[in-house]
């Protein structure tokens, strides 16, 4: 989970364990288009907030429906602004193993997704003492997206 004050000494800001210093992004395989995708968020206090949408295919801006400012990313992929953020206390997603759901935060990685079938994850921001991740590798390698960075909080 991610949540944001835990008691017992200093921890490290994270999401569902994988440290974030501000941004993070859910990477998933959009299960139409099959194209690597992420939702890209900022992090300000106990809540989170969705930017942008990003893929290497456009039809997955399309798909999302939603009214904001599309660009194309230093690696070429493409991005959705949004016109009207979302924030979060907490996001619950359903994963799969087709979607793949992952955190990626600082070149860092943390599947979301069941070796099979579906579950159900919750999403918050906390200070934990231990946290969990793994290299990232493709497609969440940071050579089809560039990472959070690249969307401001404005």
């Amino acid at each position: 989970m991610l949540a944001l004050g835990a008691g017992g000494g200093a921890g490290r800001l994270t999401v569902h364990g994988l440290p974030v210093s501000g941004a993070f992004m859910i990477g998933y395989i959009h299960s139409i288009y099959r194209a690597p995708a992420a939702e890209v968020f900022t992090v300000e206090g106990r809540r989170f907030t969705m930017r942008a949408v990003v893929s290497v295919s456009e039809n997955v801006l399309d798909y999302y429906a939603l009214a904001g400012t599309r660009s194309r990313t230093r690696t070429g992929a493409w991005m959705l602004r949004l016109a009207a953020p979302a924030t979060y206390e907490e996001l619950s997603l359903l994963t799969t193993s087709i979607g793949r759901r992952t955190l990626l935060a600082g070149g860092r990685c943390l599947p979301l997704y069941p070796g099979t079938g579906a579950a159900e994850v919750r999403l918050t921001v906390e200070l934990t003492l231990t946290a969990r991740s793994e290299p990232c590798r493709a497609p969440y390698d940071g050579a089809a997206f560039g990472g959070p960075s690249q969307v401001s909080r404005s």
